[in-house]
């Protein structure tokens, strides 16, 4: 099946049951085009485990090289899994599901069952440095390339997820070399799903705006998005609901008592638990546990772009 049939399909819709397995997830935020308007979904255990997010039985591992980071291994693998019929109310009939980012610890025949172990998950160099260890899945219609980056069929998460307002300030709680992780917005109701909304209290999912490309969820009925009173993206309704998003042109700006720095943009993603605004700053930063952060978002004539 050619990539353009496969992201017509129906969603695959991803059940509240696979997705509870961790901790957080995102459909948006990757510079991949395997991620390109939702067509597949990570998914962040936290604990550096690697449960297997669906049934299914192993028809192929795959070992590929992946780019050259000095904080990442050489190599990323290819999990490809025949889904389980009956998975997702039917859904997994004549559906291969494409799993990457972990070492394998089955292999070609095995049948595992949702939450058995996949092996160990990988620091791949696809990822940025400020990203987690996380699963990629993504879907492809059986008689389709199960290897190819491209051309899975979109995903839709079937939770409610509530958008939680930010007016842009926080305290400094995590920090990365490349990141920052704030104390604010708080997580309203640990246990269910949140993420950071736009002002009109749509929850945002994506790189804001590293990549060009994100995501809304529930009813984003609006045609355009905006955060912190700026606009950041126009909005194409999806199938299944939702909504893809392009992102506009700002700069994400971070100041502090003593300095005010350019972020790379802001890290949006759907959470159980563990929260507050990640701010990425792809060259480093100046800011450190403790300090008092106020963010801004002005319209920019180019965002900082990484994908």
């Amino acid at each position: 099946m050619a990539a353009d049939q496969a992201a017509s399909a129906a969603p695959v819709p991803l059940p509240e049951a696979l997705l509870a397995r961790y901790a957080r997830f995102s459909c948006y935020n990757s510079p991949y085009p395997a991620h390109d308007r939702g067509c597949a979904v990570d998914l962040y255990p936290d604990d550096g485990t690697a449960p297997a997010p669906l049934p299914g039985e192993v028809i192929d591992t795959r070992t590929v090289a992946c780019p050259d980071r000095p904080y990442a291994v050489d190599h990323d693998h290819l999990i490809v899994l025949d889904v389980a019929d009956d998975w997702a109310g039917g859904r997994g009939t004549d559906l291969l599901a494409r799993i990457l980012h972990v070492d394998p610890g089955v292999s070609a025949g095995d049948w595992v069952d949702a939450g058995d172990s996949l092996g160990e998950t990988v620091r791949s160099g696809f990822f940025g440095r400020w990203v987690d260890d996380h699963l990629h899945l993504g879907f492809r219609p059986a008689d389709a390339n199960p290897y190819r980056a491209s051309g899975s069929i979109p995903v839709t998460p079937d939770v409610s997820i509530a958008g939680v307002p930010w007016g842009g300030t926080g305290e400094v709680i995590e920090t990365g070399r490349t990141y920052v992780r704030l104390d604010a917005p708080t997580h309203p109701d640990p246990g269910s799903w949140a993420s950071i909304a736009a002002d009109d209290g749509t929850p945002l999912d994506g790189g804001l705006a590293h990549y060009s490309g994100g995501g809304a969820y529930g009813d984003a009925a609006a045609e355009s998005l905006s955060l912190l009173d700026t606009d950041v993206g126009t909005v194409t309704p999806r199938a299944g609901g939702g909504a893809d998003v392009d992102w506009g042109e700002v700069a994400i700006e971070v100041r502090g008592a003593e300095r005010a720095e350019r972020a790379t943009g802001l890290s949006l993603f759907a959470s159980l638990a563990d929260f507050g605004a990640k701010i990425v700053f792809h060259e480093g930063h100046g800011f450190a546990v403790g300090d008092e952060l106020r963010v801004s978002i002005d319209p920019a004539d180019a965002s900082i772009r990484l994908g």
